[in-house]
């Protein structure tokens, strides 16, 4: 046998064997946003021959046209045109004839996917080779895309319109560190001066007068300004930055809101990232909004925030890469605002003592919520000696389940790991019956109990002249440090559009140590409880009468 027809059958073999046990299901939505779930689709994966392959739930199937090969994944939906208003393009294939422009696969019965419980079936030459159910393997919810990965179904929620990013990271990257109130207005505006062709805000509430003037004049010397911002804050759009947004607009500066379209869904539940790109090679990156309270001029009092500026062409096309994605959806609609009055404050007086600084050579790593907001959990379980970490707040899962990050960080402390934790104690966040002061109580209670290198505290807001904590940070071993959006809470990190950065350079964790140990110094403790004169009086009475039965008893 010649060598050109032994590498014949060679290839023949391996593509019945590609056939044979390499398709599979991949990804599927039972249960889409559209009337009567038209959009649904499933999605396979594998190389070779589709002859003898077939799709089936309990009440029907599909197979494909004899002929017909693949090479990597092929999507097939069951109405094309649905699936296209969906995700903006036609599927390889379809299971109803709604299109002339999509092929049909060969259908049997009615195949539909039912929204809570059903089961999808993957047969090469009748023998079963995949079972998918649900619930079971997957749970179902409206509008989330289960994906396997890895051999695991849903590592994460994935809603329909989501990002997939992958997780990456970015070497030898020049870092310039800030913090809020002190310095943040300086650090923005430099940035925005040093612009030469286009940038590009992402911003969950932009208020604030000077952000507003500083991206004004990037426009008008001729940089090109683009602005997306959360369509539906918590609270609605307030009447400064509807007047922010009006000025933008009047200025030629496009601005955009991320909304629900008309009977559809947003694919966040909130944008609460808070980032901008410029000229592609730098990115600036804040816990912060673009209100006064996070941007305030030097010499005045706001919040707590961290943030950095980072420069490397390859990180920042990664945000701009990201920007493009989220604004390229049907959830991105203009938004012109209205005339209205600047942001109103009151100027309080801040000491202003942290300067930024710039550090070279850093490793980043961006932390992407929800698409690797995992990465946080990753940072925690590395910690061999210590954690700080200061945030808003932090919400339980439940009455008996912790905040996965908390949990994480208490077991850090459980392996020997020193773990401090400061939390805001503005009025909104200690007024009720289960806010940050009951969370620090909770928190020492455990540690106590456990005997644990572990202390939590609130802030002492009176004291260190702060409006209050805002930030989302972490600080690992004096070599790590997180700086993001991401609360730590049951929405943000799986649900929310978020955006950070972990950043390995032993002298920016220094940096951020530095302004950490200054808020935590003044901070209150775990209150004790307070002292019941009449409960201490009752006992003492009863142990008094006690006494006096005692001594009458024995001197008879």
């Amino acid at each position: 046998m010649s060598f050109s027809r032994s590498l014949s059958v060679f290839m023949f073999l391996c593509l019945c064997v590609v056939s044979c046990g390499a398709v599979q299901i991949i990804e599927f939505c039972p249960d889409p946003y559209l009337a009567d779930d038209a959009d649904e689709y499933v999605v396979l994966s594998g190389i070779g021959s589709l002859d003898g392959v077939a799709i089936a739930d309990n009440h029907g199937s599909f197979r494909f046209p004899d002929g017909t090969f693949m090479n990597g994944t092929l999507t097939v939906a069951r109405d094309g045109p649905a699936f296209e208003k969906t995700h903006g393009s036609l599927p390889d294939f379809e299971w109803q004839d709604h299109s002339p422009q999509v092929p049909d696969v060969i259908s049997r019965g009615t195949l539909r996917l039912a929204n809570s419980r059903d089961e999808l079936l993957v047969y090469e030459n009748s023998r079963l080779v995949q079972k998918i159910s649900w619930p079971g393997d997957v749970s179902p919810r409206q509008g989330q895309v289960h994906f396997l990965e890895n051999g695991v179904w849903d590592p994460r929620p994935l809603m329909l319109g989501q990002s997939r990013l992958l997780p990456v990271t970015f070497e030898n990257v020049t870092v310039t560190a800030f913090v809020s109130p002190d310095c943040s207005l300086d650090i923005f505006s430099s940035a925005v001066a040093s612009a030469q062709h286009r940038v590009l805000v992402n911003v969950y509430e932009l208020s604030s007068a000077n952000i507003t003037a500083a991206l004004i004049g990037a426009e008008k010397r001729g940089v090109d300004v683009e602005v997306l911002l959360e369509g539906g804050p918590v609270g609605g759009i307030s009447a400064e930055e509807k007047a922010a947004i009006f000025r933008l607009n009047q200025s030629g500066i496009p601005v955009y809101e991320m909304a629900a379209p008309e009977g559809g869904h947003a694919p966040y539940r909130y944008d609460h990232a808070k980032y901008v790109v410029f000229d592609d090679v730098a990115v600036l990156l804040t816990s912060e909004n673009f209100g006064h309270s996070g941007f305030p001029p030097e010499g005045e009092a706001g919040n707590r925030g961290w943030g950095v500026y980072l420069e490397d062409p390859g990180l920042a096309t990664y945000f701009k890469d990201m920007y493009l994605i989220d604004t390229g959806g049907p959830a991105i609609v203009p938004v012109y605002g209205s005339e209205g009055p600047a942001e109103a404050y009151r100027v309080i007086p801040y000491p202003s003592p942290v300067t930024p600084k710039t550090f070279n050579g850093a490793r980043v790593t961006p932390v992407i919520a929800p698409d690797t907001s995992s990465a946080v959990t990753g940072l925690l379980d590395s910690a061999q000696e210590s954690i700080e970490i200061q945030q808003a707040y932090i919400t339980n899962e439940s009455k008996t389940g912790l905040n996965p990050y908390l949990a994480t960080s208490i077991n850090a402390s459980r392996r020997g790991v020193h773990v401090r934790i400061l939390l805001d104690s503005y009025w909104y966040n200690t007024a009720d019956e289960a806010d940050n002061d009951e969370m620090v109580a909770l928190i020492n209670r455990i540690a106590a109990i456990e005997h644990l290198p572990l202390e939590a505290r609130c802030a002492n807001l009176a004291a260190s002249g702060l409006e209050k904590i805002h930030n989302k940070g972490v600080i690992v071993d004096d070599r790590e440090v997180l700086v993001s959006s991401i609360n730590w809470n049951t929405n943000s990190p799986g649900f929310n559009r978020e955006a950070g950065v972990i950043i390995e350079q032993p002298e920016v964790a220094v940096y951020f140590r530095a302004v950490f140990d200054a808020d935590w110094s003044p901070a209150v403790r775990s209150p004790q409880p307070s002292m019941d004169y009449l409960k201490i009086a009752g006992v003492a009475t009863v142990i008094g009468l006690l006494m006096v039965l005692y001594y009458r008893r024995h001197i008879r």
